[in-house]
């Protein structure tokens, strides 16, 4: 088990330590359930109050609040406690899952696929007709990658994912697991007979810029023609729904359940809350936000939040709350 003084971990930080502890520190962990040999985070004032009964022997802090360390225990003051949190879960993170071969041999791998150096392609892998990954891709087992896919540089894909015929994948993407890139639109039209529907043919695809992460569980549906795009950057919750010819710019976030209908556009910057509902065809323009549980039915402006369902301006969402709540107590 590695483990650190509280020194190393402030060298580390760069930030100012208060107090001592002797403590070797083995791990993070959340206040209330820290013990002696852990090390935990206070990025809020309200959670001042936790410090004197939690057991961990250090603490992170944002250096606009003020903490008494106590016996035997140390403060590490940074500017903001939860990307050094981020930094020290880094120096604890377990490695990933070892591969004993570079290609399993129960891998199938189309004689015509282009694999680039240092690559890992784990069992039941199939990787098709003229599919190109780039250098240090990894492949964890039971991932399915369709033809003429091209995936960039130290791109990992963890089991179960699906990407469909060609996708464009960028560098240093993670796809979490069974997620699904390139399937389908979902497109259909009643039939001229009346009697059925007719399902509208999807040939496009996905782009997917650099350092993309997707979690588990999530769909990103291939255009009717033209692609899909997702921008640099942009993360991806568990269970989002991206619909055909939608396009999100750079470093985006859209937390989990959320869903982009057909056609939507983002700009830069965009946060979805979770369980949000973006309306085809809409337009949400740089650094706008939308609210958790919303529906969005028309545009948004460049840096407005808007909540509710419909979804508008979230200070006139919150009148509109206020003043309800008063008419039942009446």
């Amino acid at each position: 088990m590695q483990t650190y003084t509280i020194e190393e971990i402030n060298d580390l930080l760069k930030g100012e330590l208060i107090g001592n502890t002797t403590q070797r520190i083995e791990g993070p962990e959340q206040l209330n359930h820290a013990k002696k040999h852990h090390i935990t985070f206070i990025g809020s004032s309200k959670y001042l109050k936790l410090w004197n009964d939690s057991k961990a022997s250090a603490v992170l802090l944002n250096d606009n609040l003020t903490l008494e360390p106590g016996d035997n225990r140390a403060i590490i003051k940074v500017k903001n406690a939860d990307l050094a949190m981020a930094r020290v879960l880094e120096l604890f993170n377990p490695p990933a899952p070892e591969f004993e071969t570079d290609i399993h041999p129960t891998a199938v791998v189309h004689d015509t696929a282009t694999i680039g150096n240092g690559c890992k392609i784990g069992a039941n892998c199939y990787v098709g007709k003229n599919v190109v990954l780039g250098s240090g891709v990894t492949l964890y087992p039971n991932v399915c990658v369709f033809d003429e896919t091209t995936i960039g540089d130290q791109t990992t894909v963890w089991s179960g994912t699906v990407i469909r015929e060609r996708c464009v994948i960028g560098n240093h993407c993670i796809f979490h697991t069974n997620v699904s890139i390139g399937a389908d639109g979902f497109g259909y039209r009643p039939s001229d007979d009346g009697r059925g529907l007719t399902k509208i043919p999807q040939i496009g695809n996905v782009i997917i810029g650099h350092h993309v992460e997707i979690g588990a569980n999530s769909c990103v549906d291939r255009a009717k023609f033209s692609s899909t795009i997702i921008g640099d950057g942009c993360k991806i919750d568990n269970l989002v729904q991206i619909a055909h010819n939608s396009v999100m710019g750079r470093s985006c976030i859209m937390a989990g359940h959320s869903g982009l209908a057909g056609s939507v556009t983002l700009g830069d910057g965009v946060i979805i809350g979770g369980s949000a509902s973006i309306k085809d065809h809409t337009t949400i323009e740089s650094g706008a936000t939308v609210g958790a549980g919303s529906g969005v039915m028309n545009n948004v402006k460049a840096g407005e939040t808007v909540l509710g369902y419909p979804a508008q301006d979230a200070k006139a969402m919150l009148k509109q709350w206020v003043a309800m709540r008063r008419l039942v107590k009446k």
